[in-house]
């Protein structure tokens, strides 16, 4: 996994292509090879913009993001996938998760390096306390 920080006042989306090259470097084997990559990514109508639709579809992505009122879901390259978009709560669960980590949640940090590092610790620890069967 790998996050990005951005200043409050930033929507997510502006950094959506940065993430995923820096989510890229961070799988890799020992060959330069990614070990996972998705089949299909998922976001809110935030997300919907036609150069994040053809952005994943170039790197072999489905995007699984859902039209706006405003347009036409007919016009648009690929099909939505609401069932796939159902299994989008698996990562708003780990958000919320991660918000009850009341150092994460009350923002004891205040430097973006050392608020980052706490995410990292948490995402460690709910790791290593997940059930191994």
């Amino acid at each position: 996994m790998h996050f990005h920080l951005t200043p409050g006042q930033a929507h997510e989306s502006t950094v959506f292509d940065t993430l995923l090259e820096q989510a890229d470097a961070h799988v890799l084997d020992g060959g330069g090879r990614p070990i996972a990559w998705p089949v299909a990514l998922a976001g809110d109508k935030g997300y919907r913009a036609n150069w994040i639709d053809e952005y994943l579809i170039d790197l072999g992505i489905w995007p699984v993001i859902p039209s706006r009122e405003d347009e036409n879901p007919d016009v648009r390259p690929i099909e939505f996938d609401r069932d796939a978009y159902r299994r989008r709560n698996i990562v708003e669960r780990l958000i919320g998760w991660l918000k009850e980590a009341r150092r994460i949640f009350s923002r004891f940090e205040k430097t973006a390096k050392n608020f980052g590092g706490m995410i990292k610790m948490a995402f460690i620890h709910r790791y290593l306390n997940l059930p191994t069967t």
